[in-house]
């Protein structure tokens, strides 16, 4: 199996994804219609005759069961990759039995992975991984999750013996820059359930993540000549600074984990007479996460009550929320997967989501969604690495999960 895992990943890698968070039309990006249409074909060559695409790359298909009185479920990745960095041309390069060391992606350039920076890629000794040549990312957030769900869905429709119900293949686009559930037909999917094969390291079982929020605050200033400024202009650079001030310095990403949030600010730039904030707001608690929204409104007030003119502008918009409120109730669509971790003797890590995920949308959307790993890492850059024994795993887990729905007595 590792060898076939292998071959179709470094094909899927080759196709250029990138999403493009400037372009509003869906797919945001040629690339991606046109390895949604490769996926379709391929779908259809292993026998899940219905595989389509419809006008916004949104790929479906069902693998039909061979068991009656099983809930239909689903499994789900992304086509696109991540606009942080190219996504064409990627080279990648298998490294057998890896040594556990630093890996010289690119002797030319003095590109390496340092084990300080990156320890977990230690656990990795003696797998075999696959890496990029330091000059693009490596395209396995998601393409590591397609690859899974395509050798799973080849290994059924290969196994006749194994028992399982409907299975509902979906793939979409532009996951990276937040767009991937929007258009997503739920009805059409015709899933009880689904999981996103989108994780990281192995024994990732994600169904919390944050409930998030985007802010943009302009700032109108008065811009004069210094010469004759006194008690004239009003510096919106200034005005930038003293909002990022007031708020906690504790309570930014790189200050927390775990379960807490943090206000973080994505985007400044401007000039004297007006500028532009962008922020992000994450909280996994609903009620500290609206508390969030509040401080920064509170923040807009206690500063524009000492200008006649009100300077600031806030602008918040929700984006998606905790999948928690929509999987807890659903007990056993986390026990399914569980009891395949143990099977595979796979140690579940449920640690908290600290982002986003198409499943919190589609959970909210009427599809529980909770997320499952490729066993990558290092996303969105040129460090990103993906192991085939753990890829290995994940179409073992998939395969597994297939079975265990026929055992779950509703």
């Amino acid at each position: 199996m590792k060898e076939k895992i292998t071959e179709r990943f470094l094909k899927y890698v080759k196709f250029d994804t990138t999403a493009d968070p400037n372009n509003f039309a869906c797919p945001s990006t040629e690339g991606q219609r046109v390895f949604a249409n490769y996926l379709v074909e391929e779908l259809k060559k292993l026998g899940l005759e219905d595989a389509n695409v419809g006008e916004n790359s949104y790929v479906m298909a069902t693998l039909k069961g061979n068991t009656e009185g099983v809930d239909t479920i689903g499994f789900i990745s992304h086509l696109d990759t991540a606009p942080d960095i190219t996504g064409k041309d990627v080279k990648p390069r298998v490294i057998k039995n890896y040594n556990g060391e630093d890996i010289i992606l690119n002797e030319e350039l003095n590109v390496i992975t340092y084990i300080k920076d990156y320890p977990e890629l230690s656990e990795l000794k003696g797998h075999d991984i696959i890496v990029t040549d330091g000059t693009t990312l490596l395209g396995a957030d998601d393409k590591a999750g397609i690859t899974a769900i395509m050798t799973a869905v080849e290994y059924l429709s290969n196994h006749p013996e194994v028992k399982h119900g409907d299975i509902k293949i979906g793939f979409t686009p532009d996951e990276e820059i937040g767009r991937g559930a929007d258009l997503f037909n739920v009805e059409k999917f015709g899933a009880k359930y689904a999981y996103t094969i989108d994780g990281g390291v192995e024994g990732e079982l994600e169904y919390e993540n944050f409930n998030a929020a985007g802010a943009t605050i302009k700032i109108q200033g008065r811009n004069v000549h210094p010469g004759s400024a006194k008690n004239k202009m009003i510096n919106a650079l200034h005005i930038a600074c003293e909002i990022a001030d007031s708020f906690p310095a504790n309570e930014r990403p790189e200050t927390t984990e775990h379960y807490e949030g943090f206000y973080h600010l994505n985007d400044m730039n401007g000039s004297v007479e007006e500028a532009t904030m962008i922020y992000i707001i994450r909280d996994h608690d609903r009620k500290s996460f609206e508390l969030k929204k509040k401080k920064l409104l509170e923040i807009r007030d206690d500063i524009n009550v000492h200008y006649n003119h009100f300077p600031i502008k806030v602008d918040v918009h929700d984006q998606y929320f905790n999948m928690a409120e929509k999987i807890e109730p659903l007990k056993h669509i986390i026990d399914i997967p569980k009891r395949v971790f143990e099977a595979l003797d796979i140690v579940p890590n449920t640690e908290p989501i600290r982002g986003g995920t198409d499943g919190s949308q589609l959970s909210f959307m009427g599809l529980p969604t909770p997320n499952i790993f490729t066993g990558c890492g290092n996303f969105h850059g040129p460090f990103e690495y993906a192991s085939i024994d753990v890829m290995e795993k994940a179409v073992q887990v998939i395969i597994g999960i297939a079975q265990e729905v026929t055992q779950y007595e509703k």
